[in-house]
């Protein structure tokens, strides 16, 4: 959100007071990590003792929860409304700083990260690892604003929050400005669909269901990563407005509104590190099953199916050698106007029971989707109303709108038993024979509502998908355990990462809108999410088989793959026989691979680390890869650069070396741009020099012994040894150590 009119002048119904010096520094140990500093810090220089009077003063506390995060909490009015932030499972008990104050201001050091306040005007306080100082909060940064009635800011979607009703509005806010250098490149804050590079962009961090060719994010998560190797969280569920080097072209601007504003600086000195503290302070995703990482096949939303139309679309994949992994029922898997109400449409599908088991018998999982509403249609809407499950107004009625489902509720998951009837019927359904749930939407949470516990409506509407796909990941955790739970999401929020797998929404069937997808995916890895999936071939309209065959090979070379649409079925032979010899070599390649990507995942277990990953995190040195936004690393070693048109021209860069084509074995040097020209059964796939990719024996299945029959891949450009480990989906782990001499094409 913008407050100011240029860099002298506020804009007409804005009253901004900063922080302009540091007053006095004193050191507690009652922050919230232990050992921190307490800073006064008023709006305007004290040059005499009357100058204290009726001067408004902003408190600064710093203190650090873990190695190398400092947070800092800039306070108005400590008594006023906080809302709390995120759940931090890694913030450590008692901090993790020293705290130093002097008569020149006062130091937090934690790990190689130090955060320094200059005592006196101006206002002063820096970031450094080391002697290198990473960012800073100067004049004017810390600010108080106040807005009057009719003041002209633009609050962007928040105040049309496709809720039934606009969001409150706001009359104070607290915000920070952080110092951009030459040349810095910020990234992150959720899954977005534009630029991957955030410069120059206004973000409004606030979940809602626009596609991915808007402005709009399903994923939104208050976190960015710059290339100077650290990372700041703003520690709000909130709606927290960002201006990335937009309104002050010299800094970040992040502002909350209300009396308090709390965020996190995170220190690399890489960018892989910064997300693997990240993710240390707000939890990473356990090591999702080996089965997960096969296709997933779906009924599409729309289409007219039975378990005539499912089975015949796995026998006719069975008999083409395309390997299916799991089936997922898409919405009318449940009768209409009753979503949701967890009972199978006995009109199409009159035997649940006996179609799992057979479904079973066939090898493969069952996934169906799921949604927060009760429809007013479903018996469950009168109960769940009854007993108080659903989420109400400020009159005691009901909230109930008619976009998705006629009169459809909202389950409210702060009550405690709510939630545990929500979950009875998800236990229902694993006991009949479904794997995994499709949680789907959790974006449009109205703010005109009361929760049962109480908690602040706009904290609740970015926060709400965590608590729902909570209750459904528990359930799953619970009934199979933990390394056979997976979800496929489509919101989040910070810590979200938590609860694999996240796909991409509704993108159109587009080359364009393939591209936009790659980028939401490179966007949500720099959040710190390691798992990520999208509707192969799009999801709104049908498409072409260029775009379809196309997609096919992209949607296959990440850590999950879905064929899905919307009102067409996506199984390959309905595009032409091409598109199946396709599906069939990338399917089959990335069986061969599972070694190398399941590996990839229980190191993101350890590490937070993505599996697709942008090419900043593997090559943080080479200025050339800061803004690409077309191709990706798949794990460490592998370099993916997908063809967005029909006649296969695509530009790429490879950075310096000797790289290897894992489906030709030719080499090229990097180091530079290359233009090649690819048949849709082909793209640029490159391995890094002096890698070695632990391939697997079988083209059949994701889930096989991959120590059996396996074969280390060693590629040139590199010397002495290297070791690799390869862990079974049954937890097996063994190391082995390659002479990069010996080199396998």
């Amino acid at each position: 959100m913008k407050f100011t009119d240029g860099f002298w002048q506020l804009r007409p119904g804005v009253e901004a007071l900063y922080a302009q010096e540091a007053y006095d520094v004193w050191q507690t140990d009652r922050t919230p990590d232990g050992p921190g500093l307490v800073v006064t810090a008023p709006t305007s220089v004290i040059a005499k003792r009357g100058d204290t009077l009726n001067r408004p003063v902003l408190t600064v506390t710093l203190s650090s929860p873990l190695e190398g995060v400092v947070r800092v909490r800039i306070a108005h009015h400590e008594g006023g409304r906080w809302h709390g932030g995120f759940a931090l499972p890694g913030a450590v008990e008692g901090g993790a700083g020293e705290a130093a104050a002097t008569d020149d201001g006062g130091t937090i050091t934690t790990g190689g990260l130090t955060a320094r306040v200059t005592a006196g005007a101006p206002w002063s306080l820096s970031f450094a690892h080391g002697d290198r100082v990473l960012t800073s909060s100067g004049h004017k940064a810390q600010g108080y604003v106040k807005l009057a009635p009719g003041a002209q800011v633009d609050r962007g979607i928040v105040d049309n929050s496709r809720t039934g009703a606009p969001a409150p509005i706001e009359r104070v806010f607290v915000h920070e400005q952080l110092d951009l250098g030459v040349g810095e490149l910020v990234y992150g804050l959720g899954e977005r669909f534009g630029p991957v590079v955030k410069n120059g962009q206004s973000v409004e961090i606030w979940n809602a269901d626009g596609g991915t060719s808007s402005e709009q994010a399903y994923k939104s998560v208050p976190f960015y990563l710059s290339d100077r190797g650290y990372g700041v969280l703003v520690n709000d569920p909130g709606h927290v407005s960002f201006e990335i080097g937009s309104e002050a072209v010299e800094r970040v601007q992040f502002s909350v509104p209300g009396e308090v504003l709390e965020y996190f600086v995170i220190d690399g000195p890489t960018p892989k590190d910064v997300l693997t503290r990240y993710t240390a302070l707000t939890g990473r995703p356990p090591v999702v099953p080996a089965w997960s990482y096969g296709l997933w096949l779906s009924t599409s939303f729309t289409t007219d199916y039975d378990e005539a139309t499912v089975t015949s679309f796995i026998d006719e994949m069975a008999a083409r050698e395309l390997p299916v992994s799991v089936f997922h029922f898409d919405c009318f898997w449940m009768r209409e106007f009753n979503w949701c109400d967890f009972e199978w449409d006995p009109r199409t599908f009159p035997d649940p029971d006996g179609m799992l088991a057979r479904l079973h018998d066939k090898d493969l999982r069952v996934c169906v989707w799921l949604n927060p509403y009760i429809g007013q249609r479903s018996p469950l809407f009168a109960e769940a109303a009854e007993r108080g499950f659903l989420v109400k107004r400020a009159d005691g009625s009901v909230w109930q709108w008619d976009l998705w489902q006629a009169g459809m509720g909202l389950v409210d998951f702060t009550n405690p038993e709510a939630t545990a009837w929500y979950q009875s019927h998800l236990r229902r359904l694993v006991d009949q024979g479904v794997d995994c749930f499709k949680t789907d939407f959790g974006e449009r949470i109205p703010v005109d509502v009361e929760w049962a516990d109480g908690s602040d409506p706009q904290r609740m509407h970015n926060l709400y998908t965590q608590l729902y796909n909570e209750a459904v990941h528990a359930v799953l955790v619970e009934k199979r355990g933990e390394g056979d739970a997976v979800l496929f999401a489509r919101s989040a929020t910070a810590g979200g990462q938590t609860m694999p797998v996240h796909w991409g929404g509704d993108s159109t069937s587009t080359f364009v809108s393939m591209a936009e997808t790659l980028r939401g995916g490179l966007s949500l890895a720099y959040s710190g999410f390691a798992h990520w999936s999208h509707d192969i071939g799009g999801f709104e309209g049908t498409p072409d088989t260029a775009v379809y065959k196309r997609w096919t090979a992209f949607g296959l070379l990440g850590s999950h793959s879905r064929f899905h649409g919307s009102g067409s079925y996506r199984v390959p032979w309905a595009f032409d026989e091409e598109a199946v010899e396709v599906t069939r070599r990338f399917t089959h390649l990335k069986m061969h691979l599972m070694p190398y990507l399941f590996q990839a995942g229980v190191d993101a277990a350890a590490t937070g680390l993505p599996l697709l990953r942008p090419m900043l995190l593997e090559f943080p040195d080479d200025p050339a890869v800061r803004h690409l936004d077309r191709q990706y690393m798949l794990g460490g070693d592998i370099l993916v650069a997908p063809v967005f048109s029909e006649a296969g021209e695509v530009e790429f860069y490879l950075p310096a070396g000797e790289w290897t084509s894992l489906l030709t074995g030719e080499t090229v040097t990097g180091g530079g741009w290359r233009r090649e020209t690819h048949g849709f059964d082909s793209l640029p796939l490159y391995v890094r020099p002096g890698a070695v990719i632990p391939w697997g024996a079988r083209s059949d299945r994701p889930d096989y012994d991959y120590l059996d029959g396996l074969t280390l891949r060693v590629f040139p450009g590199g010397s002495g040894a290297r070791d690799v480990t390869v862990t079974t989906p049954d937890g097996r782990s063994e190391t082995f150590t390659a002479d990069l001499s010996e080199v396998t094409r």
